[in-house]
């Protein structure tokens, strides 16, 4: 089988011959070569720069062989490897390059068959009936379709079924002009629907066609069947034949109208029929529809599109109705997925032995809390993490109370390692006891652990009470909130940024004389932010007073890298929630590992680059012979650091707080010959990142899940109503609010109101 060449055409038209055929006039031309291994986004953007077209407002179709009347769209590489087949065999072969504004024109000049047979609608029982009157939103309506160019009638009785199952209804829009735009575009849409063997890409393109013809011409249409292979409506009045049915070509994605009906007696299409706004299962379907395409959208661009498509105006809280009811439809109930948990939390330890979980309900059966610790995280963390974890929480998007409390660690190459989460009703004291007592029963380890967290009292108690001789460090990024919503005064808002940047400085600072002189400029600035400073407990937040182990980490936000994608999601169920953690968790540590398995170094990358610029700043330092193992170093400027290789000190700090040597390190080290390698922690080797990642989170097979139906007995009922008003919130939750700041009055540098409204005098 030879490669093709491809005869690139553009900027012509598609003309219609008297037999349906279509030929393209006028335009250019250029000819390249197509082969098996073309990556459709490689022609498509040799194309682009061809025509000097954007790579996304173009579309690329062709002929089948022996067919003029059929254009078909090549749009991914297995599109483009069907094109190969169909021509392989052919010298050359004609590709047309149409822009996207023009596309929907393209369509009117499709044909209908007009050699079809004209048959006679089948007689139907009459039955009785009875419809529900749909109330229309209050939309901004689409203007009304000018009366379509007469085309040909086909009748063709669509199967019927007893069991049609579901009818989904699309009502139409008509009204005043609201702009040139949308006149056009819903002239173009009388054309969606072009005749008899019509093809789509795709089933969601048959909708669409059909939503928007129904809307051109003024008439509702009823799915009889909406399925991934079959597509057949008919319009909603008794006794109007008009119908369609189309279904997919075997062993393709491609649909194609087999019967077609387009007469109508209802007067649809000829300005005698009511043209009914849009009802309200119209823009549910619409809504359903694009949430399922893109289950991350948001409700506002939802209301956007609909409003730029079919001109409808609708409210943020009417879509966010819609989208949770589609969300609960497709992702199943909220109510019901709480009792599936005791039934998930089995089958989490049955399918990874050693993972630690623990439900727990109120009196009420309410749900109360879940912690869950995979194996796979445990057995890395104690393996190859350092004894350090960051404690967090964040709330999830629910239409139930629940939050995320977090457990995670830190690899060797700085990367991020959930060790533990939970999910709660309700973030509070005994909830975080609660959480900490579950973590200490599943990591059974004497060593002592560093924990960063939020300066609560409750929670430093907890750590000290659960976790012996462990250490609290506090977060500094809580603690900078906290000094800017205590501090007063006029124009504090001026030098905040300056202080916190100050009190970032004080935090790094390795000895105790950087840290006081950090300070003495917060004092220099604000004498109340340095005495507040000082009563902040220094030994809980700066490196020069803390005693644990932190590795200059300073902020608990680090899982926020992992968990952010959470706030990202529309709400799901708890059941869902748990399963996208864990698929999350599994492609982590896949990832990861599959990546440590090309290292070369001794060291993880990011530690060895560390270690490098080390070896380069320590080129200019000149170290004093010692004959015991401590050594002074001398820089450039003439200061001098004392470093002791056998306690793994230096006088910077800096090697006790990051875990490998540091430039003066380095300078003694190299000087004695000693393997540099051997003087940095074994939690950034190579051999331990892997020991991190060796386990892996086990799937969980859902084929014996119970139904909702066959969970005769409720063991667990979801946690209250989540009182929300407006867009939900997506912020982390704080454990002390923040309180907006203070109007200040630039004219009697009063509080609580600003010059506008002062009232003394000029």
């Amino acid at each position: 089988m030879s490669n093709p060449i491809v005869i690139c055409q553009s900027g012509g038209k598609f003309t219609t011959a008297s037999d349906g055929s279509l030929s393209y006039v006028g335009g250019d031309a250029h000819a390249i070569s197509v082969s098996r291994e073309t990556q459709f986004d490689d022609l498509r953007a040799e194309m682009a720069d061809m025509w000097k077209y954007g790579a996304d407002s173009m579309t690329i179709k062709y002929f089948l062989p022996n067919n003029m009347r059929t254009l078909i769209t090549i749009s991914s590489d297995k599109d483009l490897q069907r094109f190969l087949d169909f021509h392989g065999n052919s010298v050359t072969v004609d590709v047309f390059v149409i822009k996207n504004e023009n596309s929907t024109a393209l369509a009117s000049v499709m044909p209908s068959t007009t050699g079809a047979l004209i048959t006679t609608p089948r007689k139907r029982a009459s039955r009785k009936r009875l419809v529900q009157t749909e109330t229309p939103l209050n939309v901004t309506p689409v203007a009304a379709a000018p009366a379509p160019v007469p085309t040909p009638a086909f009748l063709a009785s669509a199967p019927a079924s007893e069991n049609a199952g579901r009818f989904n209804t699309l009502a139409a829009t008509a009204g005043e002009i609201q702009s040139v735009g949308q006149l056009k575009r819903v002239k173009l849409w009388e054309n969606c629907i072009t005749g008899l063997h019509q093809q789509f890409n795709n089933v969601r393109e048959v909708r669409d066609a059909l939503r928007k013809y129904s809307i051109a011409q003024g008439f509702t249409v009823k799915f009889k069947k909406n399925d991934s292979m079959r597509v057949s409506v008919k319009c909603s009045v008794d006794g109007c034949p008009w119908r369609i049915f189309a279904s997919r070509l075997s062993t393709t994605h491609l649909f194609r109208i087999k019967r077609l009906n387009e007469i109508h007696t209802c007067g649809a299409g000829t300005g005698t029929d009511s043209h009914p706004r849009a009802s309200k299962k119209v823009v549910e379907g619409i809504v359903k529809e694009k949430l399922h395409d893109n289950p991350n959208v948001k409700p506002k661009e939802i209301a956007n599109q609909i409003q730029q498509e079919f001109g409808i105006e609708l409210r943020y809280s009417q879509v966010r109705r819609w989208m949770e009811a589609a969300t609960e439809e497709i992702q199943g109930s909220y109510r019901e997925a709480y009792n599936q948990l005791p039934w998930l939390c089995e089958k989490i330890v049955e399918t990874n032995p050693g993972t630690a979980v623990s439900l727990n309900t109120r009196e009420d059966l309410r749900f109360h809390r879940l912690f869950v610790a995979f194996h796979a995280s445990l057995h890395g963390f104690q393996s190859g993490c350092r004894p350090l974890l960051f404690l967090d929480t964040m709330s999830l998007q629910s239409k139930y109370q629940s939050e995320l409390l977090t457990a995670a660690a830190v690899d060797g190459n700085y990367g991020i390692f959930p060790v533990a989460f939970a999910i709660v009703d309700v973030v509070n004291d005994d909830n975080w006891h609660w959480f900490l007592v579950q973590l200490k029963s599943a990591l059974p380890t004497l060593q002592p652990i560093t924990f960063v967290a939020d300066r609560q009292m409750a929670l430093g108690q907890s750590i000290s009470v659960v976790f012996e001789n462990s250490y609290h460090a506090y977060c500094l990024r809580y603690l900078a909130e906290e000094l800017k919503r205590d501090l007063k005064g006029p124009c504090i808002h001026e030098i905040i940024g300056v202080i916190i940047e100050h009190l970032y400085d004080a935090a790094y600072a390795p000895t105790l004389d950087a840290f006081r002189k950090c300070i003495e400029s917060i004092r220099s600035i604000s004498p109340e932010a340095y005495d507040w400073i000082l009563q902040s407990e220094p030994t809980h937040w700066a490196n020069s007073f803390f005693e644990g182990a932190r590795y200059n980490h300073i902020t608990s936000g680090i899982a926020e890298s992992f968990y952010s994608w959470l706030t990202e999601l529309t709400a799901l169920p708890v059941t869902k929630i748990i399963d996208t953690i864990r698929h999350k968790l599994m492609e982590l540590i896949y990832t990861r590992k599959v990546d440590s398995d090309q290292w070369l170094t001794r060291l993880t990358p990011s530690v060895e680059d560390k270690l490098q610029k080390e070896i380069h700043k320590a080129q200019s330092l000149q170290v004093m012979f010692s004959p015991s193992n401590t050594f002074e170093v001398q820089d450039f400027l003439g200061a001098v650091n004392v470093v002791n290789i056998d306690a793994w000190d230096c006088s910077c700090r800096e090697w006790q707080l990051n875990g490998f040597p540091c430039s003066h390190a380095v300078a003694v080290l190299q000087h004695i010959d000693r393997d540099l390698y051997d003087y940095c922690s074994k939690f950034y080797t190579t051999e331990a990142f892997r020991l991190t990642y060796s386990e892996s989170i086990k799937p969980v097979p859902t084929v014996d899940k119970p139904a909702p139906q066959e969970l005769s007995e409720v063991r667990v009922l979801p946690s209250p109503l989540r009182c929300i008003s407006g867009s939900p919130k997506k912020r982390r939750i704080r454990s002390r609010g923040v309180v907006k700041r203070p109007l200040h009055c630039s004219r009697c540098k009063g509080e609580g109101h600003n010059k506008v409204s002062c009232n003394v005098a000029y």
